[in-house]
């Protein structure tokens, strides 16, 4: 994944955009932290298809929650961050066969890392770890900062090679004698789904912006292609070619066409970090553009930030929200669910309101004054129309799901994307609070730290101070098990923050 520094809307960096980063990556560990079974939390608190209290995979259920947002919001970023950090190298010069070497070992380690931090983990070594467990997934975690840590450009090279060196020699004697409960040793077929599409992503969504980085109307030439592949991806007994092309993978364990379809939200991703770059380099050329009328007053700013975190919640809120019925299967809106009819009443309310929220959205971001509103205006335009068309598809495929994912599911978050960015900026630029989201900001340069330690360095070291079972015993309602995964969270938020302070990033 890329989490290059990258200029910001009005800063030297993106620090809206390491800040949704930051987000995705936060909501994500908190939602592995949650109670379940009978201490589970309301409905909205999961998955949408895994509800409380037994969290089975119910595949007909329509809906998404919150939790839902958190991996495509992460796509987002990451296809936001290709042209901040591709189009730095090619300006210095970079020739496109070692831009393409470069993205190629960027691919490299995501796919190491994949394999590796699922390797490490504390309950993958074992049903019931112990002490010693919890010290070996601790190293573990550990080994990992000579292999992915950027070091000092400083140190001379023989330095930087034997840190290096001693890294990977550390985490490769490690899979070589870790067993696992099975008493089987390395396997790539144990590895971290969530790592292995940004992988994909990674790859892929880089060398479709390479090579239509001056070309909009190619890039979406090939989303219409993924859109096309995955329409056609026909099950049995219909079949087809694509079906079979779909299945089909010369390396199942890193690389599958399934995994593409993820490309319809990091291709919008990239057209927004597209706009991000033409408005930095509008802005710190020769002759910076001026503004050609008077800012917008601050609330204006307000009321737009209001109505991007609006339309979030009314989408959520109006998406998710199901209820028992006694009307017939077959009505709009009704769906059929372990023997029992069910609608979603909110569903047409909420989508008008949305409608309606991006017309006023429209009126507000009107007649832009400076290079930052006209972006802003930009992204909100490109942010409605992905909106709205995966509002358009809701119906389809049986309404909005995340597992397994409709087109509609892929649209509509990266329009909420859009909406989140817009909403980060006007707070941190227009209003210079960057303060208020400073932890969001640290863990979104260094996602990958957070990813893997809360699992391989917070848990062990609760674990290792009888922290962890105490909490556990005392988190004796949902609400209460909710603050302790808050703390864990927050726990693995302020340690990030300290390494990315002292410029201890890692190169993923």
């Amino acid at each position: 994944m890329s989490n290059t520094p990258a200029p910001t809307l009005g800063a030297p960096r993106a620090y809206a955009l390491d800040a949704l980063r930051g987000l995705a990556i936060l909501a994500m560990l908190l939602s592995g932290q949650e109670p379940f079974g009978h201490l589970a939390l309301p409905a909205w608190m999961y998955h949408a298809q895994e509800p409380p209290p037994d969290h089975e995979w119910l595949g007909n259920l329509p809906g998404i929650t919150w939790v839902d947002l958190v991996f495509p919001f992460f796509l987002f970023c990451m296809g936001a961050a290709f042209p901040l950090a591709l189009a730095r190298r090619m300006d210095q010069g970079m020739a496109p066969g070692r831009l393409g070497r470069f993205i190629a070992e960027r691919g490299f380690l995501l796919g190491f890392f994949a394999l590796y931090v699922m390797a490490i983990r504390p309950f993958t070594l074992s049903h019931h770890p112990g002490p010693g467990i919890w010290l070996l997934s601790l190293l573990g975690f550990l080994l990992l900062f000579p292999v992915l840590t950027r070091l000092p450009e400083a140190w001379p090279a023989r330095v930087q090679w034997l840190v290096r060196g001693a890294g990977w020699a550390g985490v490769i004697l490690f899979l070589a004698l870790a067993r696992y409960p099975d008493g089987s040793g390395f396997s790539l077929n144990r590895s971290d789904i969530i790592i292995v599409v940004l992988t994909n992503m990674a790859v892929f969504g880089s060398l479709i912006w390479m090579l239509t980085r001056n070309h909009l109307l190619p890039r979406l030439g090939v989303l219409g292609l993924v859109f096309a592949l995955r329409m056609s991806n026909l099950p049995e007994p219909v079949g087809g070619w694509v079906s079979e092309v779909w299945k089909f993978s010369p390396l199942p364990w890193i690389y599958q066409l399934y995994y593409l379809q993820y490309l319809c939200i990091v291709i919008p991703g990239t057209i927004a970090g597209d706009l991000i770059l033409q408005w930095i380099r509008a802005g710190t050329g020769a002759k910076p553009e001026p503004a050609v009328r008077e800012a917008w007053p601050a609330g204006r700013y307000l009321a737009i930030a209001g109505l991007m975190f609006g339309l979030v919640l009314v989408l959520l809120a109006g998406l998710e929200t199901r209820q028992p019925t006694d009307l017939p299967r077959g009505t709009p809106g009704v769906f059929l669910l372990n023997g029992q009819t069910w609608q979603r009443p909110w569903v047409v309310p909420a989508t008008l309101l949305a409608f309606a929220l991006c017309a006023a959205g429209a009126w507000l971001l009107r007649r832009p004054g400076t290079a930052a509103e006209r972006l802003y205006q930009q992204l909100f335009r490109w942010g409605t129309y992905w909106l709205v068309l995966g509002l358009i598809f809701e119906p389809y495929e049986g309404g909005i799901r995340k597992d397994h994912a409709t087109m509609s599911y892929y649209f509509v978050t990266a329009g909420l994307a859009h909406c989140m960015l817009i909403a980060f900026a006007i707070v941190i630029d227009r209003f210079q609070c960057r303060r208020w989201l400073q932890l969001l900001i640290d863990n979104g340069q260094n996602p990958m730290i957070a990813y893997a330690g809360i699992n391989n360095f917070i848990t062990p070291l609760l674990a290792l101070t009888g922290l962890l079972d105490w909490s556990a015993n005392h988190a004796t309602t949902p609400w209460l098990g909710f603050v302790r995964g808050l703390t864990i969270t927050l726990l693995m938020a302020v340690t990030v923050s300290w390494l990315t302070r002292r410029k201890l990033f890692w190169r993923t």
